[in-house]
């Protein structure tokens, strides 16, 4: 008899435990669901139906027309001149940016890490930019590059340089993008390499101050390789955000002057919705997310082995 009321015991517990287990399935299923659905109809389902129309002549404007083309769009994408320079243009942009901002982002992190006087100032001062608006800046900086009466000639034409044509200057206007961009962008870096630097420990540097190490040695043997997990993700935000580059030529330049700020990102939109060639800009899509994977993936294994 009691060795049946322990197995009736059992059962229940074992049933309480199920019920439980089951609820928790539930709200965790819960919370992640809106995620999920978010994730398939604004990632997943437009990348499918971008591959499907990368294969169609699609007008925006002639839904009813879309008719199957195949390889087309891919054997016109791999013999446009425009596409290779603007795949020219996003890379370089990337290839600089990156190594640039990063560092700019950690050498301000390091200056409002000290006990400086005003520090907090500093540290609103150099994340201002990041919270305003990419189109507001865009075009306080078209006023800034303006050639004839820009702040920035102006400054030059004061030290006896002569006015640049900046924006107008196609071997000028991706580098001035270049360093507004930097100029825009370092202060969000700055605060998690800042917030990195306030999780290394005191003790390292006590201790290496006691064993004669300069302020130089600490900075390369103790911050930056506590700094690596932190870099490795700033590196790799820094990186997705420079191949998306859109607003920048868009606002400024419009691609040009000679195509030498035209993106990827800026051509599928004029393909797609300027020129209403949506079957194209789809294959152009397409092929532009295969080369971000192989950039994402060549970077995580760069890291790693590092």
């Amino acid at each position: 008899m009691m060795q049946t009321a322990m197995n009736a015991h059992k059962r229940e517990h074992i049933s309480t435990f199920s019920r439980q287990k089951r609820r928790e399935i539930l709200v965790g299923y819960s919370f992640v669901t809106p995620a999920v659905l978010l994730l398939i109809f604004f990632l997943v389902l437009p990348f499918l139906l971008a591959v499907a129309f990368g294969f169609t002549k699609f007008n925006l404007l002639r839904p009813d027309k879309i008719h199957f083309t195949g390889l087309d769009n891919y054997k016109l994408l791999f013999t446009d001149a425009l596409f290779y320079k603007s795949l020219w243009n996003t890379l370089y942009f990337t290839v600089i940016v990156v190594p640039v901002q990063s560092g700019v982002a950690l050498m301000l992190a390091l200056l409002v890490n000290n006990r400086l006087k005003l520090r907090n100032v500093f540290r609103i001062a150099y994340f201002s930019p990041v919270v305003t608006s990419m189109t507001v800046i865009a075009i306080l900086w078209i006023s800034l590059y303006n050639p004839n009466e820009g702040l920035i000639n102006s400054a030059l034409h004061f030290f006896g340089i002569s006015n640049q044509p900046f924006l107008r200057s196609s071997s000028q206007a991706m580098n001035s993008i270049i360093f507004m961009s930097v100029w825009q962008a370092a202060g969000y870096q700055m605060m998690i390499f800042l917030a990195g630097l306030q999780g290394i420990s005191k003790d390292l540097y006590e201790a290496s101050s006691i064993d004669g190490a300069n302020k130089l040695q600490q900075l390369r043997y103790i911050t930056i390789p506590s700094l690596y997990n932190v870099t490795v993700f700033v590196l790799t935000i820094t990186t997705i955000q420079a191949v998306k580059l859109f607003v920048q030529p868009y606002i400024m330049t419009n691609g040009g002057p000679e195509n030498s700020t035209r993106t990827l990102a800026l051509l599928i939109y004029q393909q797609g919705f300027q020129f209403r060639n949506a079957g194209y800009a789809s294959a152009i899509s397409v092929v532009f997310f295969l080369i971000v994977v192989l950039i994402s993936f060549s970077m995580k294994k760069f890291l790693r082995d590092k």
